[in-house]
């Protein structure tokens, strides 16, 4: 489903995650709507529970970003060189591979960060 403006949807249940966004939109100077997806109808925006548990995801259009090319897509649409730079080394290998190892270890361990709590726990795997 495509979005009006641009919607990053993230873990609102998550202090990490909550306080990075609100980081980013401090600090960054183009900054997409950003939505915890519990407030979100993710039906009309074609995620899954599953989808928006396990990555922070940035809808523009047609375009669909999770985990660290979401947070390369943020970081491309800046104004500054030096952003734009980092959102596109973020997404050329093999520096996105790095980028997505970190951004998984960050997503499984984000209770464990300065700033999480036990909330932002990743659901169990079901037996």
């Amino acid at each position: 489903m495509a979005t009006a403006q641009p919607l990053l949807v993230f873990d609102g249940d998550c202090a990490f995650c909550t306080t990075w966004v609100r980081r980013g939109e401090r600090m960054l100077g183009v900054f997409p709507h950003a939505e915890p997806w519990q407030w979100l109808d993710l039906d009309a925006h074609g995620l899954t529970r599953h989808d928006v548990t396990h990555f922070a995801w940035y809808l523009d259009g047609a375009d669909r970003f999770r985990g660290h090319a979401a947070v390369a897509a943020v970081l491309k649409r800046q104004r500054g060189f030096g952003w734009r730079f980092l959102g596109n080394l973020i997404t050329t290998p093999p520096f996105s591979w790095l980028a997505a190892l970190a951004y998984r270890f960050v997503a499984r361990f984000r209770h464990r960060l300065p700033g999480g709590t036990p909330a932002c726990a990743l659901p169990r795997p079901s037996a």
